[in-house]
Order: structure tokens, then sequence, then C-alpha cells
């Protein structure tokens, strides 16, 4: 049968947004006192907040005291300054459009509020084609967990021979891989091809694929 859904990863795989949820990080544990680099950061996004936080300040959790408020912090953060100002990357609708004229079914996966995340679509500019989503209340765990990829699966009702997930982080390979789901993925998140070892394929952003659309695993039958 070949590939007949797509789980779709949005941060620095639709929208160049990686740098700006590394800086919100940073922004909201200074509100709470923590004096917390930019490059220590930046390397872990991909992952939720759930593992973000106690990996920067061992003790504290997303679940309650200064560990939450920062995780909320965040959150306020992209919603109401950095997401609105966020670009796309190169390519994402069009790529979006041509795995739907296909007939491929998309779900995007991930474990960010509905708020969030809409706002998070609409500046990568398919909100419009996107319509399938998984739950966040489906993920106990973040990425690299396999949670997300098998609430996406679930909700596909397909097996992981019928899928491919579209990411640009090695945490996405990771879970991807766990559920043996292939992972098609995309440098522009800001990730090397080293840290993406492990990829069916890799590609520079959404247009590079897009190109090739028609010799990459997308378009395996």
């Amino acid at each position: 049968m070949g590939v007949q859904g797509v789980i779709l990863d949005v941060d620095g795989t639709l929208i160049l947004s990686n740098d700006a949820h590394a800086q919100a990080w940073v922004e909201a544990f200074a509100a709470y006192g923590y004096d917390v680099p930019f490059e220590k950061v930046r390397p872990l996004i991909g992952m939720g907040g759930d593992r973000v936080i106690p990996m920067i300040v061992p003790g504290l959790n997303d679940e309650e005291g200064d560990g939450k408020a920062i995780s909320q912090q965040r959150k306020q953060l992209i919603i109401e300054r950095f997401g609105p100002t966020l670009a796309p990357t190169k390519g994402a609708r069009e790529l979006v459009s041509r795995m739907k004229q296909e007939g491929l079914r998309l779900i995007v996966a991930s474990s960010s509020t509905p708020e969030e995340l809409s706002v998070l679509l609409k500046s990568a500019q398919v909100d419009d084609l996107l319509e399938e989503m998984t739950e966040p209340d489906e993920v106990e765990t973040s990425k690299p967990s396999p949670d997300i990829v098998e609430a996406a699966l679930k909700q596909l009702e397909m097996e992981p021979s019928e899928v491919v997930m579209l990411a640009d982080t090695p945490y996405d390979i990771k879970a991807a891989r766990d559920r043996g789901v292939g992972v098609i993925a995309v440098r522009c998140g800001g990730f090397d091809d080293s840290q993406l070892a492990g990829a069916l394929a890799i590609y520079d952003d959404p247009a590079d694929l897009l190109a090739h659309y028609d010799s990459s695993p997308l378009a395996q039958a």
C-alpha cells in the first residue's frame, strides 16, 4: 500500500520557531529568578516542558511550584509575543498542499495546548489546510517518548508501515522509530545531519522535499 498518512511535527518543520521557543524558556526561567543561558536550552527544543524543566533545573517540574509557573509563562510568551511574528519554513504550505492533493491523510502531532498550536499553525500559514490533530491529554510523556506518535497512529487507524513522520529533531526520530514509523527529516529546525541520523531521508526544508517529492519516501508505492 505504501505511505497513506503523514504525521506532521510543527515547530522547526512547518514554522521557524525553535529559536523563539528557546528564548521563551530563557525569559520564563528569568522571570522566576533562574539564569539560564540560551545555549543550554536550544539543544533541548523538540522536547516538551515535562522534560525540559527538570533537565534545566533539577528538582523542578511542570506540575507544581516554580516549574509549573515557568511552563505557563513560556506558553504565554509564545501565544502573545513570539508566535504571531514567526515565519513559515520555506515551502511549508506548498508541501502540505501537495500531500493533500496526493491523497495522503495528514495529522498534526503536538503536545502544545490548542491555543498555542492555533497561533503556530496560523503563522505557518497552514491552519486552513490541516484539520486532524492529536489531543494533548493523549500524551502522557513528551518526545523522545513515543506517546505522541502512538496517539497519531491510533487516530489515523493506520499501521506504522503505512505512515511517515515529517519532523526536524533527533527527539522526533527516536519517538517515531520506537513505534516503527520512519521519519523524513528537515534541517531547517537547526539540527545537523549527524543529529538526524536514522531518518529515512534528510532535506533542507519543505521546499527541498517538495522539489524531490517524486523520489522521496512520500512517493513510495
